[in-house]
């Protein structure tokens, strides 16, 4: 007989102690049903305002008195009968009430924990734990947790992954971590102010919306028009600004760790030897001040950047530290498409370079917006080349080199010749790479 919190394993090791979630957790959980009527309502607007009509005080208060209870008591079961535990090769969790469900989320195809802290969670000292697992679009996630139960949990977790013995692993404690640098609140708002997207949507609210009360009259048709496009100049500054609020990276044996956030608190790692490729993008007004945006393509996690703005020589410093062994190509290492090309891309087809070093598979694109991709040989999955009728015309190819985060960087307009041997050579280079490259592991 298992005592109550406790595990049976199948295997005939000793028992494994489950563990319950934060007792904050009912609060989140009791807005479900809250949430369905809410969602109805949006739904079919014109019901729910015909059925708010015909209820009465008294009916409307007796609702009230039925919906609240039941909400609490959804949320309150929901948590009573959600369970954890740490076992030495998986994480389980055990949820449901009248539908028993199980996950088992393996250690070894776990590729990131993050730990997350949205603004109520924060004043109530909770944490959420999010996991990125290989196999998975979406994040399994343990919600919500004590802040510092949180940090340990995940600290043990990664310490099993890496192989410590299970009776060890919770004593590791989380790896030191040696801040790289930090992106001042000064620097990321002048960065966005200096971004195209928030500009671009503002002119073109001035230009439609005018636009659009002259021919139509209408209040409605304008703001349905004027709050997407004021919504999205929105996000791309004031939204950024507060996700990316006081953005910190560091180093430790577990990968490179990224903090920030204003309202949300996010804790989240790069994990070693799963970057499939580092982007350096360079919009046009941050060219003077010589700035760059990095972002990533992880493969199986959802992190995608790594530093929302820096300058050029600190990027590159911290793309050696993402992809060991690999250097940014200089300007001049890159060649451009043959002149032929231009009938092909005209005028854009200067924005394109193509660099290949002994480590890594670098192309660039863009005029106004620059951005340069970098693949290490060794992530390079599969080497395509593609030739419509009008390029085949002009001489001239496309080399798409497929990754493993599923993502696709591609030299494009290069000479039909030398987009041949590149095909060949780059196969060639891949399987080398994978044959030396290093196991990915954490705290390796």
């Amino acid at each position: 007989m298992t005592a109550p919190g406790v595990q049976e394993d199948v295997t005939g090791r000793p028992p494994v102690a489950e563990r319950r979630l934060h007792p904050v957790t009912p609060l989140r959980r009791a807005w479900a049903p809250v949430a369905v009527l809410m969602g109805w309502a949006v739904h079919d607007p014109d019901g729910a305002q015909r059925q708010l009509t015909r209820l009465t005080t008294t009916t409307l208060l007796v609702g009230l008195g039925v919906l609240i209870p039941a909400a609490a008591l959804y949320g309150f079961l929901s948590w009573w009968f959600t369970h954890f535990a740490v076992t030495d090769s998986e994480l389980r969790v055990r949820t449901g009430l009248l539908f028993r469900r199980t996950a088992h989320i393996r250690l070894e195809r776990i590729q990131a924990i993050d730990v997350t802290q949205p603004l109520l969670a924060r004043v109530a000292g909770v944490a959420k734990l999010k996991l990125d697992v290989i196999g998975t679009d979406k994040k399994d996630e343990l919600a919500f947790l004590g802040a510092g139960e949180a940090r340990a949990l995940r600290a043990e977790l990664l310490a099993r992954a890496a192989g410590f013995a299970p009776e060890t692993a919770h004593e590791v404690g989380e790896a030191p971590s040696q801040r790289m640098l930090r992106v001042p609140p000064g620097v990321l708002a002048v960065s966005l102010l200096l971004t195209g997207a928030t500009w671009g949507w503002l002119l073109v609210a001035a230009v439609a919306l005018p636009l659009l009360w002259t021919v139509t009259h209408s209040l409605w048709t304008v703001l349905a028009a004027g709050v997407p496009m004021l919504g999205a100049a929105g996000a791309s500054s004031v939204g950024r600004f507060v996700a990316e609020y006081d953005w910190t990276l560091g180093e430790s044996p577990d990968g490179l760790r990224i903090d920030h956030g204003l309202l949300d608190r996010a804790h989240e790692t790069v994990p070693p030897g799963r970057v499939q490729t580092v982007r350096l993008v360079e919009p046009l007004l941050w060219r003077r001040r010589g700035w760059v945006r990095v972002e990533l393509d992880v493969a199986g996690s959802s992190n995608s950047l790594l530093l929302p703005v820096a300058p050029r020589a600190m990027a590159e410093s911290v793309v050696a530290r993402v992809l060991p062994g690999v250097t940014v190509p200089p300007p001049e290492a890159f060649s451009r498409p043959p002149r032929g090309a231009r009938w092909c891309v005209p005028v854009w087809w200067r924005g394109h370079g193509l660099a290949v070093t002994d480590a890594v598979f670098a192309a660039r694109r863009g005029l106004l917006r620059r951005s340069l991709s970098l693949v290490p040989h060794a992530k390079v999955q599969s080497v395509r080349l593609a030739q419509g009728p009008w390029q085949r015309a002009h001489g001239v190819a496309d080399v798409h080199v497929d990754t493993g985060a599923n993502g696709t960087v591609t030299a494009r307009l290069r000479p039909a010749g030398e987009a041949a041997d590149l095909l060949r050579a780059q196969a060639e280079r891949s399987r080398t790479g994978r044959r030396d490259a290093l196991p990915d592991r954490w705290m390796a």
